[in-house]
């Protein structure tokens, strides 16, 4: 990423009118978003026009930019699956001669919170408590099912198949704002982050962040209603879906230059963060007599509100205050060390070399917003921070920053060495039925 400093003169006058690269493509007549791309910013000693943001327009966009992270893809579920291979030995004695069924390199993927989507797919919402689950994946897993014959399997392929659109639509956001190399490191650095295996489970986090940064994605090219939809969708899946609205408000004031005269019509789209919640309230206040149940089914995880500082004091507390190697202190001491590292990430995005140039500050304030509400329900037993590593994965603007110091051999190099390893040993901790989540 490029300073303010660095900035082309087309750049700054893209700024100081407040239009996004489309925008100013569609001003200059003929221009396409490839050229609006090139106006982010002029080659750096270490960059050719070749690595500017050139994504084509249209259907072929989403095409380019799903060959551009196959790769990926393709490399992280090859890796998972071996992983997944090997990880029966764990099962097996030495030397054992008894063999496990095939099946099993699917079953050891349904652990913790994979029951429950499977079981609220197959009978819907039978408790309040499970109300803490929020409808969409299950749904989709239901409908799918009458294809596989299993929730399970069909939570699977949902989650999988939304983990490759949402590295896509990842990869095309950053492409169009930002550059190529900067665009490929953030598809690669989320891919990888230690518990990225998640987006590969029949969790609803690859659902969650696809509908996410598609509504993130339009926003930033000005089609509201599309943004408020996969808001909608987006909040219909997790309750911080809602995060998305105070950036839809802030993009959308910029965009018309903060000015109250020239709000339209599409501006009552931002409404779509706080529909999908709100049409969930209503069923479990049908079903239960209880707008809020999703929120107070938090209890039964030990989970009560609190401010965003309050898991992190907490986590430290039990780390200084528990031996080395037990159970609660490795548990806080990854973690912590993930809700740290996103953060110092955050702050990368507001202050220093690495910081969203004004034109870009919406990715700032999402980050900061979503980091917030991921914390705000920690647990009162010995983990408070649990879940949260998890979380993490949706502050997408954090790994955004992370490619822009990636860009630098040795960060690149350490993040890769670090992170990688760590993915393998969280995922053999999930496959082997340990307590990861």
């Amino acid at each position: 990423m490029q300073s303010s400093s660095d900035f082309s003169e087309d750049t700054q006058a893209q700024q100081a009118t407040g239009m996004t690269l489309s925008e100013v493509a569609l001003l200059e007549g003929n221009a396409t978003v490839a050229d609006a791309g090139a106006l982010e910013s002029s080659p750096g000693p270490q960059q050719t026009a070749d690595d500017r943001g050139t994504a084509s327009t249209g259907w072929r966009g989403w095409l380019a930019a799903l060959r551009s992270v196959l790769p990926i893809y393709l490399a992280t579920h090859l890796a998972l699956l071996i992983l997944t291979y090997c990880a029966a030995l764990f099962s097996l004695g030495n030397f054992s001669t008894q063999s496990l069924p095939l099946t099993t390199l699917f079953s050891s993927w349904d652990r913790w919170d994979s029951a429950h989507f499977t079981y609220i797919a197959s009978n819907g919402y039978t408790t309040a408590w499970r109300t803490a689950f929020f409808p969409s994946f299950p749904l989709l897993e239901h409908l799918l099912a009458f294809l596989t014959g299993n929730p399970f399997v069909a939570g699977l392929i949902i989650s999988n198949v939304a983990g490759l659109l949402m590295l896509a639509v990842f990869y095309r956001l950053v492409l169009e704002d930002f550059d190529r190399a900067q665009a490929w490191n953030s598809a690669l650095y989320l891919a990888v982050f230690p518990t990225a295996f998640f987006f590969a489970a029949a969790y609803n986090e690859s659902l969650f962040l696809l509908f996410s940064l598609l509504s993130f994605y339009y926003m930033r090219r000005s089609s509201w209603w599309l943004a408020g939809f996969f808001g909608l969708l987006a909040s219909f899946t997790r309750s911080a879906g809602i995060c998305l609205l105070l950036p839809f408000c802030y993009e959308y004031l910029r965009q018309h230059h903060f000015s109250l005269q020239k709000l339209r019509l599409d501006a009552l789209a931002c409404a779509g963060a706080l529909a999908g919640i709100g049409i969930f309230a209503l069923y479990c206040y049908y079903r239960f007599h209880d707008l809020l149940a999703f929120s107070h089914a938090q209890i039964v995880w030990s989970r009560s509100m609190h401010g965003p500082w309050h898991g992190l004091i907490d986590a430290a507390v039990v780390i200084l205050h528990r031996a080395v190697l037990s159970f609660d202190s490795i548990h806080n001491v990854i973690d912590l060390s993930a809700c740290l590292f996103i953060l110092a990430l955050v702050i990368l995005a507001f202050i220093g070399p690495w910081k969203f140039p004004a034109a870009y500050r919406v990715y700032g304030l999402y980050a900061v917003i979503i980091y917030l509400f991921s914390l705000i329900f920690p647990i009162s037993s010995g983990v408070p921070l649990g879940a949260f590593s998890r979380y993490m994965l949706e502050v997408f603007p954090a790994f955004i920053v992370l490619a822009a110091i990636g860009k630098r051999q040795q960060a690149n190099l350490y993040y890769l060495l670090l992170s990688v390893p760590l993915l393998a040993f969280l995922l053999l901790q999930f496959l082997t039925g340990h307590w990861v989540i």
